[in-house]
């Protein structure tokens, strides 16, 4: 009991009430995220759409969530994290029922684009509003349990996805769009606006960089963007991101060409998300002694193999062991990713650094159902060998990568022990 009440106390202890308001605002969240696991079905199984055009429609809401994740920092900042998430999970919940009842492909586009801008304005919010709340010594057990949160949510939200996509593609929208109107009651009523608490403390200028003229230019968003060594990562981030998304996009449709039911799809979805549940605090002592590039080289690996594998996956047991490697390959690579993301941002620079990288994800979205449908619906069960090859060729650009970004990482943290020591 006594080892027990450790754990406990390690894992989720000493963390404020409002983390777990955000907590159980997030979880409520993703357990009710249905709509965009099945849009792609939907639209060819209920709109009678192509696969082609279904995965254009897919992309318009990758394509709003590139904007949502901007627009949400920059509103996260200005206007507040409360505010921010209140009126996010509010427009989404009216967007979503709105598209229950939509018949035409081009009103559902337009619909899918701005859901994409509502659902990915929360996260720098959610972010920044536990930053605000959590002290630092513990904020690395409230982002561990955010994860967890996530994936728990996606897992119970992918086993009851398929079974109202069986009864009812209405009845899916409306029941996402409830739960995304209950997190928003739980923010209303629970969650102060944390802003204020920051504000005037740790708003630091940023500091000056030399421009082409030679004249002194502040540091910002730019300064990532001609960061090569980090947009190196960034690059090889997104290829595995491509790869992740095909689990939303275009793993449906190819289970439905293979006579599988939705539920089917359900449950590879949930099969992955239960694994992360369970295995993902096991995760970093296993991957410990080794050099973080070669542990990000083996899981993108895994992860190529698990979708190259769908190539020849005709029945559900194939695809649920696929599914099983894939996971295993996302379950390694999450810690050594975030780690890098955060060691190669000057600490005056992070949000910003962050905002590049996250943009990774909702581009990912947009160009894997884009250019997924395209590729399915031409090359068949070939498309999950190309998906593989990509996954091989970040594989081994991460190897390649991986001394670059130890040297950066040695000089930032050399440059901040210089930079303390003329303080001090």
């Amino acid at each position: 009991m006594r080892g027990l009440r450790r754990w406990w106390h390690d894992t989720a202890g000493g963390l404020p009430a409002t983390f777990w308001y955000l907590w159980s605002g997030l979880l409520i969240n993703r357990a009710g995220a249905f709509a965009v696991l099945f849009l792609s079905l939907y639209l060819t199984a209920g709109r009678g759409a192509s696969e082609s055009l279904a995965g254009a429609v897919v992309g318009a809401y990758g394509a709003g969530g590139a904007a949502g994740t901007l627009l949400g920092g920059v509103l996260a900042d200005r206007w507040g994290r409360r505010s921010t998430l209140l009126a996010a999970h509010l427009g989404a919940a009216g967007l979503m029922a709105v598209l229950a009842f939509s018949r035409h492909l081009a009103v559902i586009a337009v619909l899918a684009a701005l859901i994409g801008v509502v659902h990915s304005m929360p996260s720098p919010a959610f972010v920044a509003a536990i930053v605000d709340v959590v002290p630092e010594e513990r904020r690395s057990r409230a982002f561990n349990l955010q994860f967890w949160a996530f994936n728990l949510g996606m897992a119970v939200a992918s086993l009851l996805a398929g079974v109202l996509a069986e009864a009812s593609f209405v009845a899916l929208f409306l029941v996402d769009a409830a739960a995304t109107l209950a997190a928003a009651v739980v923010i209303a009523l629970k969650v102060p606006e944390t802003l204020a608490r920051t504000r005037g403390a740790g708003r630091g200028d940023a500091p000056l960089a030399p421009g082409r003229t030679g004249q002194p230019r502040r540091a910002g968003l730019h300064t990532a963007l001609t960061d090569r060594t980090f947009l190196v990562f960034v690059g090889l981030t997104f290829l595995l991101a491509v790869l992740t998304m095909q689990t939303s996009t275009i793993m449906p449709l190819a289970m439905r060409a293979d006579s599988l039911r939705p539920s089917a799809y359900g449950l590879v979805v949930a099969l992955g998300g239960a694994l992360i549940v369970a295995g993902q605090l096991f995760v970093p002592r296993l991957i410990q002694p080794y050099r973080k590039a070669s542990v990000l080289a083996v899981s993108t690996g895994l992860m190529a193999l698990g979708f190259g594998a769908l190539a020849i996956a005709d029945d559900l047991s194939l695809y649920l062991g696929a599914a099983v490697v894939w996971t295993v390959g996302q379950m390694l690579a999450a810690p050594p990713n975030a780690q890098i993301n955060a060691d190669l941002a000057p600490p005056a620079l992070r949000a910003r650094y962050q905002s590049v990288f996250y943009l990774t994800f909702p581009a990912a979205s947009f160009v894997a159902p884009a250019l997924g449908g395209l590729s399915l619906q031409h090359l068949g069960d070939r498309h999950w060998l190309v998906v593989g090859g990509l996954g091989l060729v970040a594989a081994i650009g991460h190897l390649l990568a991986g001394p670059a970004r130890e040297r950066r990482v040695a000089a930032l943290r050399s440059a901040q022990r210089e930079a303390e020591l003329v303080r001090g």
